[in-house]
């Protein structure tokens, strides 16, 4: 169970917070989502967590709060840590060539022109670095952006879907396609962070799902997170939904689903599973500048540095940010700002809200409210999944937020801008 208290004792409004509740219940009442559950912390402690609809519709199961979601793309925050761990101990530098841990990316080309099956490619600028994998400035790309002839290759060659692969193994195939931009000059949402899920393999010795169980998780106390859900957690496992027209379908069963198996390939950008009372343990050990209940996983500093805005020039995302071509968009993508927002430059269109957000080492920034158009702060962190889940945490505010949900794709309603209103509006001293 998530212990709550009382809203106004750590100022915020009870009334004002329960606009939450009447918002997005209306979702699941329209049938537009399945079941949420929505969890608002300020200063360490949880102070509202609300669940509403069902985690598994065919079975006519409730959410409820230790119900088990997949979280996606905010399972790269996590991973990103656990690179963080290996930097403080020196193991390796922001600035190492990737190559130095991955030889195969020791050469990397550029596509320049061409399709799927003759193209020209130019060598890289230079050569890709860790920071340029924790920041999405590597020049890998998504398989599922469908924006670029590389898109489509990436989705020919299977790359995260092939049960048999290793991360090693995934990471050499990678290596023999083209990069979409020389590294450090675009920013790009892509599989980086798997890459350095094999870079955390390679310093560590231990396979990631171990390493982030002993270094992250299990110091953390979080249970119910990790790459696979065992037979006893099963029963909490939420199914899976794909929005189809006003509605949704179903497109993965609890009791059928490959998350029940530990698969070869765990996923840094998006593999793992979590509770909200889990999740809420490693945002707080963020807002702690990296610890929580005496257990120090980074130093202040540390976070401090992750939490920073890391694109060249403190630009934002939309000086940097990698365009769509005509008028596609991805259909997953797990920025933490949402959708419905589509700035356009030269007539291509851009997935999520570029202006007055930069990125850090794992994560979203908030630079600019203003510039956003959306109600926050400067230095909030956070990110979301394909689920259409989201987090973030607010260093000036004191705050964290959660929303879980499982609906793909991410961007199919203006949930994360919507919540963020209707939480900080509930700020009251």
């Amino acid at each position: 169970m998530i212990e709550l208290s009382r809203p106004e004792k750590l100022g915020l409004s009870a009334d004002r917070l329960d606009r939450i509740a009447t918002h997005f219940d209306r979702y699941v009442d329209e049938g537009r989502i399945p079941g949420y559950l929505a969890l608002v912390a300020r200063h360490g402690k949880a102070t509202y967590c609300h669940c509403y609809g069902l985690r598994n519709v065919e079975a006519g199961h409730p959410v409820e709060n230790d119900t088990i979601f997949r979280i996606y793309s905010m399972t790269k925050p996590v991973a990103s840590v656990g690179v963080l761990m290996l930097y403080e101990r020196g193991l390796l530098q922001l600035d190492d060539p990737a190559s130095e841990f991955i030889p195969e990316f020791k050469q990397l080309e550029v596509f320049e022109s061409g399709d799927t099956e003759d193209y020209l490619t130019v060598p890289a600028e230079r050569e890709m670095t860790i920071r340029d994998l924790l920041t999405h400035t590597s020049g890998l790309t998504y398989g599922h952006m469908h924006a670029h002839p590389l898109d489509a290759m990436y989705r020919q060659r299977k790359f995260l879907d092939d049960p048999a692969a290793t991360l090693g193994e995934f990471v050499a195939n990678l290596s023999k396609l083209p990069l979409l931009f020389s590294p450090g000059t675009l920013w790009g949402y892509s599989v980086a962070t798997d890459v350095l899920g094999h870079v955390i393999e390679v310093i560590s010795g231990k396979s990631l799902d171990r390493y982030c169980a002993d270094e992250i998780l299990e110091p953390l106390g979080m249970a119910d997170t990790g790459f696979s859900v065992s037979p006893d957690r099963v029963a909490r496992f939420a199914a899976n939904y794909e929005r189809e027209g006003a509605g949704f379908r179903l497109i993965d069963k609890p009791e059928e689903s490959t998350y029940l198996k530990l698969p070869n390939l765990c996923s840094g950008g998006g593999g793992l599973v979590s509770t909200a009372g889990d999740y809420l343990r490693f945002c707080l050990m963020l807002l702690n500048k990296g610890e929580l209940e005496g257990t120090r996983l980074l130093g202040r500093k540390t976070v401090e540095l992750m939490t920073s805005n890391h694109l060249p020039g403190d630009c934002d995302l939309s000086s940097m940010g990698y365009l769509l071509y005509g008028d596609s968009r991805p259909e997953s993508v797990g920025m933490g700002f949402g959708a419905r927002h589509n700035l356009r430059r030269g007539g291509a269109r851009t997935e999520t809200r570029h202006d007055g957000v930069g990125f850090g080492l794992g994560g979203s920034v908030l630079l600019d409210p203003a510039a956003a158009q959306i109600l926050g702060s400067p230095g909030e962190f956070g990110w979301g999944g394909a689920a259409s889940t989201v987090f973030w945490v607010d260093p000036l505010e004191d705050i964290a937020v959660i929303f879980l949900t499982q609906l793909m794709p991410s961007s199919s309603y203006p949930i994360r801008r919507e919540l963020r209103i209707l939480c900080n509006q509930a700020i009251v001293d």
